[in-house]
């Protein structure tokens, strides 16, 4: 089953990184977040991706293109010959890249719609080139072959950016919670779709959070996997930091490989 990964966006809110940079490249422990993205999924045995490029999506390129270089020590002859040999393995050795330029003002439905061409599968899955999370990938692809709709998105309990204070009339504070737990539930990405989904996306203006999920759930075709581990979304510099501090300290949740 083929994992496409939506890394063509601008990532504004992460200006500081982003500037120069696609955000999917932007370094979490010394690796981009796009590689700990496809980490995770190598580790469950899906290892055939498609990258839906868009902003700098040629520096994406070249990192994969120059993959063998900078992961391995290689001896080089110079000159006509132009031979190289690299003398160690990186575990990477089976992955499957498939580069695909979407746009750079495409939205994500319109993403996912030129890939279409890259998709010989009944089933597939997409999922943001910017959160990190320790979902079991097969038993998520389980649950969507068992209730037999189009669609599955993977929804967390979102945690509240900031401290709630409960108030009286008076201003007088009577609780603080920091950073509670919010009532409902958030889509994390990870999504396993049915090839029918192309059916329901239309030009490069298409989002596709918006009508055609919206439209599946109307017509009953979208469900939910419940993850109740670990998920975080790098939006921010400040995100960028909290992740980049969780592996520093060897206590990333998402790094299920060894």
């Amino acid at each position: 089953m083929k994992v496409v990964i939506l890394a063509g966006g601008l990532g504004t809110r992460l200006r500081e990184e982003t500037e120069f940079r696609p955000k999917p490249l932007v370094d979490v422990g010394g690796r981009p977040v796009m590689w700990h993205i496809m980490k995770t999924y190598a580790h469950y045995g899906f290892r055939d991706f498609v990258i839906c490029l868009g902003y700098r999506g040629n520096m994406i390129k070249d990192y994969f293109l120059n993959y063998e270089a900078m992961n391995n020590d290689f001896t080089i002859c110079l000159g006509r010959q132009n031979q190289i040999t690299y003398h160690e393995d990186h575990q990477e050795q089976d992955f499957k890249v498939t580069l695909a330029e979407t746009g750079w003002e495409s939205m994500t439905g319109g993403r996912v719609k030129r890939i279409e061409k890259y998709i010989d599968c009944d089933n597939f899955m997409v999922t943001y080139g910017d959160g990190v999370a320790d979902v079991d990938i097969p038993k998520l692809v389980d649950f969507h072959k068992s209730h037999g709709k189009l669609a599955t998105i993977t929804a967390v309990q979102p945690v509240s950016r900031y401290g709630i204070l409960q108030v009286d009339g008076e201003g007088s504070v009577k609780k603080f919670i920091e950073k509670p737990l919010l009532d409902g539930v958030a889509s994390a990405g990870y999504m396993v779709l049915n090839r029918r989904i192309f059916d329901y996306l239309g030009g490069d203006d298409c989002i596709l959070e918006q009508e055609p999920l919206q439209r599946l759930a109307e017509e009953g075709q979208l469900m939910a996997y419940r993850h109740d581990g670990f998920f975080f979304a790098m939006d921010t510099y400040r995100e960028y930091k909290y992740l980049n501090e969780l592996w520093d300290n060897g206590e990333a949740p998402w790094k299920v490989w060894e």
